[in-house]
């Protein structure tokens, strides 16, 4: 599956900063109610689809629809949710279960804190809490086979955040950095802790005796910490058979968690790119494994797409020093696919042989006239079999629907964006705001007084001087929200710099005003 969550991630755990972070830190920079009155958040961290069901995770709460987007439902502000976000979320076998999370100050810091499951057996209509996986004091000792395997024990829920889940027949599955790979049977009323490989060994079974502790950072039973507990992604190819991403690799159990292999940039032949595996999927189409692997503490390391059609003894890469973030498979013949890669910048498509990989072009969605403006994803999801749909979540933008007409990225997009709905014509604003014009664009929202009224805008200085004009005399539709976007860029094509601005929108002899903080 894939990496998840938060306004700001500082992981720590007693006082002691880990080495490795969560890879993003995931910023809300939007506001609420406009195409979609559903869709609570323009951040979109994760994104299941099958058939005309769609499930989407965002730091606003989850929003499901059941209609290929028709119609929403969204969790935000009811009993079950209220405030939290949603870091990862699946549909199994009419079960919809979801991660959350929110944040806490401690002594002056922000911190992330998880909060547990939620899950639906009546399509979301009614939710049952679990709360998140916490370990007693007294837990110190985990017994894998004919070991005592000494545990670090996880008391709190603060950085114990459960960043992706899997499920099967007879078990859930979650990923914690801090809390590592855990298992329940009984639908998270009760936890184990799964002990993986340290970083020093590439195969455990329980019936071999060790000697290592179970931890992700040094704490009383040594200096000692291990990368390969830090747990972030995992997928169940069915009830025996686990892939699970670390800090520290690969690691496969074919007994249902319970002996474990290792796969890392140094120990085989063809290896992954890096140990830093951020997000891993399975290929049902032809038995594939597909893993972000980014670059963890080798200096031979690299980001990119580790894939492996052998189980995991050997592994391809692609989109060499790409930051990839998840991927989906769209079904083209009988036992062939199409991959697609949701990454930093861009969504990308691969040909049959994944020797090459297109990037979606530019997003416009031609119904409601509104262009994605960033480019950078998080999320990607295929509803089924010979399905010419993808699903695209983004970093800000909102959640994208693409349907594929013809060859690569010929089709139609539908965009689901959420802004603050203007109450009347006389308002208008910008957002985000203040806004970094090296990092994204501002949008200009407001309303026009008739059909087809041409518009102008224009950025002006604290001394009202002309800085650009953003358009001239440009019909739009009347009586109806209108969005354009200025890049922070003067007529000259250069980053204005740090300071107030205001924009002007002229139309049919009316003049609003706004203003605009560049802040970088």
């Amino acid at each position: 599956m894939k990496n998840k969550l938060f306004v700001v991630f500082i992981l720590m755990l007693s006082g002691i900063i880990f080495a490795q972070l969560k890879p993003e830190s995931y910023k809300e920079t939007a506001l609420n109610n406009s195409f979609s009155d559903e869709i609570k958040s323009n951040t979109i961290i994760d994104v299941f689809a099958k058939d005309d069901t769609v499930i989407v995770a965002t730091n606003k709460g989850l929003s499901c629809s059941f209609d290929g987007g028709k119609n929403w439902k969204n969790s935000f502000g009811t009993p079950a949710f209220g405030s939290e976000s949603v870091s990862a979320v699946t549909f199994y076998k009419g079960i919809i279960w979801a991660t959350t999370s929110h944040s806490v100050e401690r002594d002056g810091s922000t911190l992330p804190e998880g909060s547990g499951l939620r899950y639906s057996t009546d399509f979301g209509n009614n939710w049952i809490s679990v709360a998140q996986s916490v370990d007693n004091p007294a837990d110190s000792i985990i017994v894998y086979g004919t070991n005592n395997i000494r545990a670090l024990p996880v008391t709190v829920a603060i950085n114990n955040i459960s960043y992706d889940i899997a499920v099967t027949d007879d078990a859930v599955w979650t990923t914690n950095f801090a809390g590592g790979l855990r298992k329940s049977t009984d639908k998270g009323q009760t936890w184990q802790r799964v002990v993986l490989p340290p970083d020093n060994l590439d195969y455990i079974h329980p019936d071999s005796t060790y000697t290592f502790s179970l931890q992700p950072v040094a704490g009383n039973f040594g200096k000692e910490s291990y990368l390969n507990h830090r747990v972030f992604s995992v997928v169940a190819v069915d009830d025996d058979t686990l892939f699970v991403g670390t800090a520290g690799g690969i690691n496969k159990s074919t007994d249902g968690g319970l002996s474990w292999r290792k796969y890392t940039h140094k120990n085989q032949a063809n290896p992954i790119s890096g140990n830093f595996v951020v997000s891993i999927d399975y290929n049902h189409f032809d038995k594939s494994i597909w893993a972000a692997a980014w670059k963890a503490e080798g200096e031979s390391e690299f980001y990119g797409i580790s894939s492996s059609h052998d189980g995991g003894k050997n592994w391809q890469t692609y989109l060499s020093g790409f930051k990839i973030h998840d991927f989906a498979f769209m079904n083209t013949e009988p036992d062939e696919s199409l991959v697609l890669a949701a990454a930093d910048d861009g969504l990308y498509i691969s040909e049959k042989t994944c020797d090459s990989w297109i990037s979606a072009p530019e997003i416009y969605d031609p119904g409601r006239e509104f262009q994605v403006l960033k480019n950078k994803f998080y999320s990607v999801a295929v509803p089924g079999i010979n399905s010419s749909t993808i699903w695209a979540g983004t970093a800000g933008e909102g959640l994208a629907k693409f349907t594929k007409t013809g060859n690569e990225w010929t089709g139609i997009w539908q965009s689901f964006f959420v802004s603050k709905k203007i109450e009347n014509k006389e308002d208008c604003y910008a957002f985000p705001n203040p806004f970094s014009p090296d990092e994204e664009s501002v949008r200009i929202k407001y309303v026009i007084p008739a059909e087809g009224a041409k518009v102008t805008i224009r950025i002006l200085d604290f001394g009202m001087n002309l800085v650009r004009t953003v358009i001239q005399n440009v019909a739009r539709a009347g009586e109806s929200e209108q969005i354009d976007f200025w890049d922070g860029k003067d007529d000259d094509g250069k980053i204005v710099p740090n300071g107030v601005y205001f924009f002007r929108i002229d139309s049919e002899g009316d003049a609003q005003y706004g203003k605009i903080i560049v802040l970088m």
